[in-house]
Parts: C-alpha cells; sequence; structure tokens
C-alpha cells in the first residue's frame, strides 16, 4: 500500500513539473513567436511584455545611468519597475508635508547623486520623487547625476560634490551647500528635509 501511495506522488510531481515546465516555456517563447513589424509602437518600453519577462542585473554596466539626466530616463526599462514601485508604496508623514508646504523654496535646488545599481538608490530615489512631488517642489530645480559602481560621474564638476555614498541629496540654498542626506535618511525622507530646511 505504502509502495502504490509513493508510486502515485511521484507520477503527480512529475505531471505538475511538465505543466509548469511547458507554461513556463510557451511564456517565454510568446514574444519570439511575434514579428517585430506587429509591435504597438504607441505602447510605452515600460508595458512590453518583453520588458516585464526580463529580469534585469543592475551591477551590469549597460544599465546604468551616468552623468547629468532627466528623471524622464526612470520612466524606461530597465528603471521604470523598481522607479514606479517605490514612487506609489512610499507615503510621507502628512503633518510632515504640511509643514514643508508652509516652508518657503523659492532660493533652493537640489542635487540627487545616485547609483542605478545601488539598492539604496532603486529605493530611496522614487520615495524622495514622491515626497516633492507631494511638496511641490519644481522639478526644474532638481538635478539628477548618475554614478557608475566607483561612484564617479563624467563630469568635469563631480569631484568636488565629494560624494562617498550614494545616494546622496544635496540642498542647496541661493547656490550654498544647506545640508545633505546620505545613503538612508536619518529618520524619514520628509523629516530629514524639514530639518535641513529649518537650519537656514
Amino acid at each position: 500500500m505504502k509502495k502504490y501511495l509513493i508510486l502515485i506522488t511521484l507520477i503527480a510531481i512529475v505531471v505538475a513539473g511538465c505543466r509548469s515546465s511547458k507554461t513556463a516555456v510557451t511564456e517565454t517563447a510568446e514574444p519570439d513567436l511575434s514579428p517585430p513589424e506587429t509591435a504597438n509602437p504607441a505602447l510605452p518600453p515600460a508595458v512590453t511584455e518583453e520588458a516585464q519577462d526580463h529580469v534585469w542585473d543592475f551591477r551590469d554596466a549597460t544599465t546604468w545611468i551616468l552623468g547629468d539626466f532627466s528623471p524622464a530616463r526612470f520612466l524606461d526599462p530597465p528603471h521604470s519597475e523598481w522607479y514606479a514601485a517605490g514612487f506609489e508604496g512610499y507615503v510621507p508623514d502628512p503633518s510632515i508635508m504640511e509643514e514643508l508646504k508652509q516652508t518657503d523654496i523659492s532660493d533652493y535646488s537640489i542635487t540627487i547623486v545616485l547609483g542605478t545599481w545601488c539598492p539604496d538608490s532603486r529605493r530611496e530615489v522614487p520615495r524622495f520623487m514622491k515626497m516633492a512631488h507631494l511638496w511641490g517642489f519644481p522639478e526644474d530645480r532638481i538635478r539628477f547625476l548618475g554614478t557608475d559602481i566607483n561612484k564617479m560621474a563624467p563630469l568635469e564638476d563631480f569631484p568636488a560634490l565629494g560624494i562617498e555614498r550614494v545616494p546622496t541629496f544635496i540642498f542647496y540654498k541661493n547656490n550654498s551647500e544647506a545640508g545633505r542626506i546620505i545613503e538612508v535618511p536619518v529618520t524619514s525622507l520628509e523629516q530629514d528635509t524639514r530639518d535641513i530646511l529649518k537650519r537656514k
């Protein structure tokens, strides 16, 4: 009787395993069966099946964003998935956000130095941008600088920033540095931001 139960269990496992394999092969093969001409050019790259099925290795230098760049780059694969998830998932403290909204930011600008290869950057930058969006901080006064794995960027003025860890959020008031959030916030992004703005 025990042999019979063991045999039935093994057959069930093999059959289930084959079904999973066939499904995986079919799903992986589908994008290859469609000729490029049939792709819908109206769909952004972030929603194509190929982008959804691809597993990205952010240590691969071909995925890195280097130097000055527009935040629109976050909307392209491979960055769109982590950026959207981080942005949508973050809920800043409403009371601190109200304080930030009362602050005069007309003299402020922010430089964000990040590495798209860095898990801390991929976690904190979308959260910061969600906070900045809710705060109403103008995106055109935020500079984005991408670094390589050695925390260097191909810009002449980059060494003067003294970047040791990423992400680094540098706050400027009238073009003079007012403070930094380095790698991870001490309390939260919004509270650390508020504390920096209160110093000046």
